[in-house]
């Protein structure tokens, strides 16, 4: 059974679409069967992997026709360049969404039954959320067994942080038993900045072993690889983005074992 890891931070411009993206990738080329779901209206992750934003209406599908019930996970699901990653694509239909789930029965969960049908063909599944913290943020929240945070090293993204843990705090005790923050991955990290390492040793105090050990830099080609739809690893394998990426896909893989949850 796969496990379901919702990668979401309510700040924007924090790297948590990068980080979905290149973190499946990653660990697509360590052999995992991982399946990426892109549930910002944004469609980044989409884009991101060489794939356009679903129309609306359109024929191929997308997450917003499983929220509503209309299809199955695997119906919408396509390939990637890389034969162990998945994706199931973000859709225009996907910005106005919160407004039809608000009048639904079960509006929160709308993600979870459609992912456990599918969790037995992966072993991860990765939720790629939007930057707030909305219904279709909350239905990932619900569907996930873990969240993966990832955080720029700035004063303003531990006051996020605080209010991302009371909601999955609050999750986990109302409408997903268990759910906590599994990691943290420090991303955008600039060495040379002093504040960088006083708002990583403050995250490292606070939430210990929850912090990844690798750090994610700040990378010219990393930021160059979404606008030609690949993830780093494919764009500019050599680069410092894709070695970090790929040995925080190793860490991943590493605590999963460790603990027992999700892998081969």
């Amino acid at each position: 059974m796969g496990r379901v890891i919702a990668v979401a931070n309510q700040k924007g411009g924090v790297g948590k679409t990068t980080t979905a993206v290149n973190l499946a990738a990653s660990l697509a080329v360590a052999e995992k069967r991982i399946l990426l779901v892109d549930m910002d209206p944004q469609g980044n992750a989409t884009s991101g992997l060489g794939h356009a934003r679903q129309a609306t209406g359109g024929d191929g599908g997308s997450v917003y026709d499983v929220l509503i019930g209309r299809t199955r996970i695997a119906d919408v699901t396509r390939a990637t360049e890389l034969p162990f990653l998945k994706l199931v694509p973000s859709g225009q239909d996907l910005a106005g969404a919160e407004i039809e789930l608000v009048s639904l029965p079960g509006r929160e969960t709308k993600l979870r039954d459609p992912l456990r049908l599918a969790a037995p063909d992966y072993d991860f599944i990765i939720i790629d959320t939007p930057p707030s913290l909305g219904l279709l943020t909350l239905n990932a929240l619900c569907a996930a067994d873990g969240v993966l945070v990832p955080l720029q090293c700035e004063y303003y993204a531990l006051e996020g942080l605080s209010d991302l843990r009371a909601t999955v705090g609050l999750v986990g005790r109302s409408l997903n038993p268990g759910l906590d923050i599994e990691g943290i991955l420090l991303c955008m990290v600039d060495t040379r900045q002093n504040l960088t390492e006083q708002v990583a040793n403050e995250v490292r105090n606070h939430f210990g072993d929850k912090v990844y050990a690798t750090p994610i830099p700040r990378n010219v080609r990393l930021s160059e690889a979404p606008s030609f739809g690949k993830p780093i690893l494919l764009y500019d394998v050599a680069s410092k983005g894709a070695k970090s990426y790929m040995q925080a896909a190793r860490e991943f893989i590493a605590r999963h074992a460790r603990e027992g949850r999700g892998g081969k």
